[in-house]
């Protein structure tokens, strides 16, 4: 299996694990801190996130009160937070970093690869995507966020393949061949595409194989599929992992195919033939009431 390639339209799932503003970002109300002090009252551990609250408050228990920390960075609520707990506790450690902003957008869900290769994490810009592989999709937007975050930590994977399809053709027996387009996730046998199609149809014969377009362009490879060996000895040997691009074709049942072509061939005659019927009947009705309308009645009557 080739290595998977990000292209338009593929939909990716995008999660953020640590969203840490840099040191410079002044805190603000609403924001969700990080917080563990080493040295504090054991019946009151200080130690989880805590949100600034309004007025810029961030509450650090009963025992503690409050300090007011908004338009500060990190590192000096840390030193404001050790300032205010250095009245009650003798030698606070504090340990604080920024867990949650309020104020950026929210960057985990799903994006849809744009027309030009590109993906929109909203106020934080784009990122071209198209033609890297998952691992260097996930650094391209790991860097793209350190401008804004510090030592951003993404996951990246593949939410919908849909720029990769393969293709189900099935022979109508003269009636119109049927063409099915179907996403490629990455896992599908013959077994599991023709399932996606409820299987055979009765114009379907048993007969199949893929044809598997070459990278270089030229011709194509030929894969026949053993579908009764598939389905009724558990044979694996030619339930081919389907890739993309591949064209499964079904062959029609010769037998239902002859009976089509003996209607086509015969259907106009048939018409015909009705046609000639319809209009035979109809003069002859037409005909029958005329002579019935002419006869003439002739009574006898005794002297």
């Amino acid at each position: 299996m080739p290595t998977y390639r990000i292209e338009p339209p593929d939909v990716l799932t995008i999660d953020v694990v640590q969203q840490v503003a840099q040191s410079t970002y002044q805190l603000q109300v609403g924001d969700v801190l990080a917080i563990t002090v080493t040295g504090a009252f054991p019946e009151e551990p200080i130690a989880g996130d805590y949100q600034i609250e309004a007025g810029g408050l961030v509450a650090l228990g009963y025992g503690y009160g409050s300090v007011e920390i908004a338009g500060n960075t990190v590192r000096q609520a840390k030193l404001l937070i050790e300032q205010h707990l250095l009245e009650q506790l003798r030698d606070p450690q504090v340990s604080l970093s920024l867990r949650n902003v309020a104020q950026f957008q929210p960057i985990s869900g799903e994006h849809m690869v744009g027309s030009d290769g590109t993906i929109s994490l909203g106020q934080y810009g784009s990122v071209p995507l198209v033609g890297l592989t998952l691992d260097e999709a996930r650094m391209a937007i790991a860097d793209h966020l350190s401008l804004y975050f510090a030592n951003p930590q993404v996951s990246l994977s593949v939410y919908a393949f849909n720029s990769k399809v393969y293709y189900i053709v099935t022979q109508g027996g003269g009636t119109g061949d049927g063409l099915v387009r179907l996403p490629f996730t990455g896992n599908e046998t013959v077994m599991d595409a023709l399932s996606q199609i409820n299987g055979l149809s009765y114009v379907s014969s048993s007969r199949m194989w893929i044809a598997r377009p070459q990278h270089d362009g030229q011709g194509s490879q030929i894969l026949p599929i053993d579908w009764e060996g598939i389905t009724q000895r558990a044979e694996v040997r030619s339930n081919y992992q389907i890739l993309p691009g591949d064209r499964i074709f079904i062959a029609h049942n010769s037998l239902v195919a002859f009976d089509e072509t003996i209607a086509k061939l015969t259907s106009p005659f048939e018409r015909i033939f009705g046609f000639t019927l319809l209009g035979t009947g109809t003069v002859s009705r037409l005909s029958g009431k005329v002579l019935n309308n002419n006869k003439q009645v002739v009574l006898f009557r005794p002297n």
